[in-house]
């Protein structure tokens, strides 16, 4: 009998172990069968030829071409070189195909939403409108990446090629809408509970989410500072410019710096995001110009007047009107074989629709129909030579939105840009809107001509660091704020980085180079700041410590010189006690309890002595900048203009966002000089030497010299090449 059993079980052990071999055997043969890489064409070939990427010491590509469609193949091929899997997830992401490049949560979210806001179908009217000459310059683009994709077959999944300048379109209108926030907002509606979603309720539109979903899918970035000073103001009459985004450190938003030359007259570097063909923020010989992100209102939310008996029809001016309905499906990659899951998704003439229990919901968000255009205007911007041509390019606002300083050697300029939605004021533009009037339904923006802006100062200098575009400057020149409709929903708020933007900037009549530099690194909270008015000082009045950890600690903010220094025990303490404060007050919903002073000082000093036994800890050892085997403190803090934003790892503050890619430049008749800084270094590879090469540079708050002539460029060549012939 035993040995029946045993013979059993091994018959059934041979059999699970046949099976887990023909699945293993089938899962590389399934592989195999894709088709290979695409051929190279015939342009590819000649643009190949036609462009040289030299590699200075930093590993930054410097792509000299014949043409700005050769320049654009090079910048491809050399992004490629150094981020290829985080370029393809993004155009794969902007396609809605991420579930089948690799199956996560976000990856079907993603999918979900590329079609339930129409991306599809967005793209091909969107792409049509583009000048053909333009859409050969994407297709250049792509032939560049195409190029890799055929020279390195082991790094591509093959499905997804070959890829088309239409695909480049497509990025840019994916990542708009969740820069946006539209993500939140629906995240909002769906967590609604039925008598929280009714007209009339407000809608949360800036908010974080309970979720594990990363902070740039949401549009949540950590903030940005943009400064300009102009002839009259600076020591030596330069106009100088700082281009400092607060970028996440990894992901498909995170910055990647190149230089692009070509003979047709494109001369420009500065940072770019994987996925575009151009610089999206820098410099190139005659003007350079830095974003910041803005939030005025873009989306609104309508509660939809359904048929009452049960069709799917909605009311709108009286009438019924069909709702739009089809499947979206999903494709997933489960690897053994492709699965599609299927849901419905609606529209209305207001936008995307959602279902609920208690209703349908329609999404209205701005630009949604030209998105698209922003590459071009983007590439406009590259190539303008003049503060004109440079107006021009923005006054098409296919850039739906980010604040955008400007500098050349005689003017310094702000402009609030954004695509605003003229609305009617007799409604409550937070609020869930009624969705059976088209009085409610905006299909107008504000005129570029009309947006606030700035130019050329009295005081020869302005900023935005996410800040009220109506306290720009100092003295006389901001826009006036009774002339913008409260429905814009332009925010007001006075950061930390914008009062010390005027506490520094703004009181120095003559800034020298050095002072500037010195500024933009600024880590002190002003005292008139949300960490003293509403933290530090309360705290410190009222508060009475209950043991002797506590009463140290009282006595380390109490001399606390308001500075983030890596030595600074009482900056440790100071930003445990903050943030959390900060975080809800910017971030979450409005009615969000927000926590107090002391409970947050409480739970500050129990994370010190859990994880160090004591108060006294400099917050190097504590906030820490991590890249590979590379672990050093780093000194800044949240709010500060030197922004480090970090995430709790144990007992560490370990850094994600904040200054990332930092570009100073500086113009005068002499032409144009800059200086930069990456956190981690140019080439997102880890066996590269340039994985983490800045990162001393960086945390010492030190700028290397930008080499913008290829005489330059030779005397610190690393190698020099065309592309495939690295």
């Amino acid at each position: 009998m035993k040995k029946v059993f045993k013979k059993k079980w091994l018959i059934i052990g041979i059999l699970l172990l046949g099976t887990v071999i023909s699945l293993s055997i089938w899962y590389r043969v399934r592989i195999q069968l894709r088709p290979g890489p695409p051929e190279p064409s015939e342009y590819s070939k000649q643009y190949a030829k036609e462009v040289k990427i030299l590699r200075d010491q930093w590993g930054i590509p410097h792509i000299f071409g014949k043409t700005d469609r050769s320049t654009a193949f090079g910048l491809a091929y050399a992004h490629a070189e150094d981020d290829f899997p985080l370029i393809q997830g993004s155009l794969v992401a902007a396609r809605g195909k991420l579930s089948l490049l690799h199956l996560s949560k976000l990856s079907i979210i993603n999918d979900y939403l590329v079609q339930f806001l129409g991306l599809p179908q967005t793209l091909e009217k969107q792409y049509s409108t583009l000048p053909e000459d333009f859409k050969a310059f994407l297709d250049a683009y792509t032939e560049g990446l195409n190029y890799y994709a055929y020279m390195h077959p082991e790094e591509i999944d093959s499905r997804f090629f070959p890829i088309s300048g239409k695909d480049v379109v497509a990025g840019f209108i994916h990542k708009f809408p969740l820069l946006m926030e539209v993500g939140k907002v629906l995240e909002d509606i769906f967590s609604r509970e039925e008598d929280r979603l009714q007209e009339g309720w407000p809608i949360q539109k800036r908010l974080v989410l309970n979720t594990d979903m990363p902070s740039w899918f949401y549009g949540q970035l950590a903030g940005s500072n943009a400064t300009a000073v102009g002839p009259n103001r600076s020591a030596d009459g330069k106009v100088r410019i700082n281009i400092n985004s607060h970028q996440p450190w990894e992901g498909p938003v995170t910055w990647y710096e190149a230089h692009v030359v070509s003979d047709e007259g494109w001369n420009m570097i500065g940072g770019t995001f994987p996925g575009a063909p151009l610089i999206l923020h820098g410099h190139n010989q005659h003007l350079g110009w830095a974003h910041t992100v803005n939030r005025p209102d873009f989306i609104d939310v309508y509660k939809l007047n359904m048929h009452p008996n049960g069709l799917l029809s909605y009311r709108l001016d009286g009438e019924w009107i069909p709702l739009k309905v089809k499947d979206a499906e999903i494709e997933i990659d489960l690897g053994l074989f492709n699965w599609t899951v299927k849901r419905k998704i609606y529209g209305s003439v207001h936008g995307p629709v959602v279902k609920l229990d208690n209703g349908y919901y329609a999404i209205r968000y701005a630009g949604a129909d030209r998105h698209g255009l922003s590459v071009y205007q983007w590439y406009r911007m590259n190539k303008a030579s003049s503060f004109e041509e440079w107006k021009e390019a923005m006054s098409l606002l296919g850039i739906p939105m980010m604040n955008t300083v400007y500098a050349d050697k005689k003017n310094i300029y702000y402009v609030y840009n954004a695509l605003i939605p003229i609305r009617k004021e007799k409604y409550d533009w937070l609020s869930i809107l009624p969705g059976d009037t088209s009085e409610a339904i905006w299909s107008e923006y504000l005129p570029y001509k009309s947006l606030p802006q700035v130019l050329n100062p009295p005081s020869g200098y302005l900023m935005n660091t996410n800040s009220n575009p109506f306290k720009t400057t100092v003295g006389e020149g901001n826009p006036k704020p009774d002339k913008f409709s409260p429905t814009l929903g332009i925010e007001t708020i006075m950061n930390n980085r914008a009062i010390r933007s005027h506490e520094l900037f703004g009181r120095d009549r003559s800034i020298t180079r050095d002072e500037f530099f010195q500024y933009k690194f600024d880590r002190t909270y002003s005292k008139a700041s949300s960490m003293y008015q509403e933290v530090l000082y309360p705290l410190l009045k009222t508060y009475t410590p209950k043991n002797t950890n506590e009463g140290r600690a009282m006595e380390l903010l109490k001399n606390w010189h308001g500075r983030m220094e890596e030595d600074s025990s009482g900056a440790a303490l100071a930003r445990l006690v903050y943030e959390p404060i900060h975080d809800v007050k910017i971030f979450k919903p409005q009615g969000t309890p927000i926590p107090k002073p002391e409970e947050t000082f409480q739970k500050a000093v129990e994370f010190l002595i859990d994880y160090y036994g004591k108060v006294d800890v400099p917050l190097g050892d504590i906030q820490r900048l991590r890249r590979g085997s590379t672990d050093v403190p780093i000194g800044g803090g949240k709010d500060t203009l030197n922004a480090v934003h970090t995430k709790k790892e144990g007992g560490k503050l370990v850094g994600v966002a904040g200054d990332s890619y930092i570009l100073i430049a500086e113009f005068s008749n002499n032409g144009v000089a800059s200086w930069a800084i990456h956190q981690y270094g140019n080439v997102n590879r880890k066996d590269s030497s340039h994985y983490d090469d800045q990162v001393p540079l960086f945390i010492n708050r030190k700028l290397r010299k930008s080499l913008l002539t290829k005489e330059e460029i030779k005397k610190h060549l690393e190698k020099e090449y065309h592309p495939g012939e690295e």
